[in-house]
Formats: structure tokens, sequence, C-alpha cells
């Protein structure tokens, strides 16, 4: 019987301990307390022993129920507590204050002033083209009449992957892909992320551009005129004016640098135009032969023009943004406002 009641008890121990709600608790005391107990089990067994036994297995029995008792108080104390406490915290909680209402997530400002671009151009007849953000150098650079020793690529701080490949330092890749698979006419604008080695308060290693391509025949730089004022004046105002100023670019000839009249002071000089009262804000020209003829393009029969601006740029000039970084700082407080 001294081995039926180390058995109980090494029982009693295991399943105690892994007890951690009231319920099994109260089994738990109902098992070994309860009127079909265990230990009511050995005070009838004990009933058959000697009357020396009975002295030595009546203490024993005593014991484990003295054991079993204060190990269920404490059990019961502990459960008590953490019940208390679990109470406690839910009854803390107020339940008439107002819920807290999930903020809506918008467009991202870039994201908003490259769709209304795309848009304007969707209604001047213009397609959306997209290519890899990985070029050849050929694509990056030799197609659009830059050569690997001329000094325009010193323009463009570009970043090497491997060899032959580079991040495209500006979306006119595109273009190249473009007229090699299809014949003229044609109207693309291709916006996309662009890379340079280029980082301060007005250039990010990352940025986007959209450039744009028209191929005819009898397509001249009045037409390039037309549609570049059609869009910036789509974009910053019916009486914003527009001015063109001889530039240079590889693949286009003639080139020119696009200027609008300051949207901050409107043309009276600040220090945003330098006081000058003129911003620059794209690049344009007409497509320069030696490009046409990389994509077997006949230069005598197609002309074209060719236009790049940055989406950052933009969005900067529309939104009164000094800096380009807040773009990308992903701070909530800067994008609620768009």
């Amino acid at each position: 019987m001294i081995e039926t009641i180390d058995k109980h008890r090494q029982d009693f121990d295991s399943r105690i301990h892994s007890i951690s709600t009231p319920e099994p608790l109260k089994q738990l005391r109902i098992d070994f307390l309860g009127k079909k107990g265990c230990v009511q089990a050995l005070m009838k067994e004990l009933r058959q022993a000697t009357p020396d036994e009975k002295r030595q297995l009546g203490k024993l029995i005593n014991d484990f129920k003295q054991h079993v008792e204060n190990l269920l108080g404490e059990r019961e104390d502990d459960l008590g507590k953490s019940t208390n406490n679990q109470t406690s915290q839910r009854e803390s909680f107020d339940t008439t204050l107002p819920g807290k209402k999930e903020t809506p997530g918008t467009l991202h400002p870039i994201t908003q002033v490259m769709e209304e671009i795309k848009t304007i151009f969707l209604g001047l007849g213009f397609q959306v083209e997209e290519g890899p953000e990985i070029e050849t150098d050929y694509y990056n650079f030799e197609a659009l009449n830059i050569p690997k020793d001329h000094p325009a690529r010193d323009m463009q701080d570009t970043f090497y992957v491997d060899g032959d490949a580079v991040l495209r330092t500006h979306t006119s890749p595109v273009q190249i892909h473009v007229m090699e698979n299809r014949e003229p006419p044609l109207r693309i604008i291709a916006p996309g992320k662009v890379y340079r080695c280029d980082s301060d308060v007005s250039h990010t290693p990352m940025f986007h551009q959209i450039e744009g391509l028209m191929v005819d025949e009898n397509v001249s730089f009045s037409h390039l005129k037309g549609i570049m004022s059609i869009f910036l004046q789509e974009v910053f105002g019916k009486e914003t004016k527009v001015r063109f100023r001889p530039s240079f670019f590889p693949f286009t000839c003639p080139s020119a640098e696009v200027d609008i009249q300051c949207v901050i002071c409107r043309g009276k000089g600040c220090r945003v135009c330098s006081q000058t009262g003129w911003v620059e804000i794209l690049g344009a020209g007409m497509v320069d032969p030696a490009v046409f003829k990389c994509v077997d393009y006949d230069p005598e029969k197609w002309t074209g023009f060719a236009f790049g601006l940055g989406i950052e740029r933009i969005s900067m000039l529309k939104y009164g943004i000094n800096d380009i970084r807040l773009f990308f700082e992903n701070d909530l407080r800067f994008l609620k406002q768009f």
C-alpha cells in the first residue's frame, strides 16, 4: 500500500504542475479529494490493515491528503491572481471611447503626377511603352548616337552592372526597341525609373522620367513646339508661358531646352528661378538622322521629334517642394498632403 500512496503522490504532482486554468484544477480536486477520489479509496483500503499497519499507513495517507490540499490551495490562489489581472486589464479599457479610424491610402505624389502626364499624352494620341531597367551599352548609348568616346557620356554618371550591362540612365532606349520592331508613324511615351550616380537636394540615384517620340512624314520643329506648349499648359495652367532655348543632345538635332515661366513668382524673379523668371523643365529636339539609321528608318522619308522630362522635377514645381529626397523618405506627414 505504501507503493500505491507514492504512486498517487507522483501522479498528483505531475498533473497539478501542468494545469493552467481553473476547470482542470476542479477536476483534479474531485479525483483526489472527492467522495470517490483516491484518498477515500485509500481510507477504505486501510480498514483491512492490521493495527500496527494502520498507524503507519494512516499517517502516510494523512500526509498525502495534506500535501494534496496544500498544493491545490496554492494553485487556486495563483490562478485566481492571474484571472484578476486579466479582468483588471479588460476593465481598464474604456468602451465609451470613440473607435480609431483607419486612414485610407492614397497614390504617391510621383505616381499621381506620372498618371496625370500619361493621361495628357494619351489624349494627344500617344501610346505608352515600357522597357527593361537594365540595358546594354548599345541601347543606352550607342544606338542614341553616343559612342564610347563621346563626351556626352560624362553628362550621365552611370551605374555599370556587369561588363556591357548598365542601369539605364534615361528611358530613351525604349524608343530604340520600339523603332526596331515597328514601322512609322509612331507616337509613344516611355515612363519609368532611371538611375544615375548623383544624390543631393535636387538629385537622387533613382528617379523617374518620361521620354516621348513622334515619327512621321513631314514632322517639323513646329509640331514639337505645339505639343510641348499644350502639355505644359495642361500641367501648370493655361496662362503658363513657354520658351525654347538652343541646346545640345547627341540624339537630337536641332536640340532645345524648354523653360516655363516660374510658377512661384510668375516671372517676377525669386529664389526658385534664380531671379530670372524662368525655370528649365525639359529637353527636346528633332531626332538625329544617325538614330534613324541605327533602326533602319529612311531619314529622307521620315522625320520626328523626341523629348524627355523628369517626373520629380515636374512634381517639385507643381507642389512647391524644395527637396527631392522628401519623395523617398516615406514620411507620412509629407505624403498625407497629397
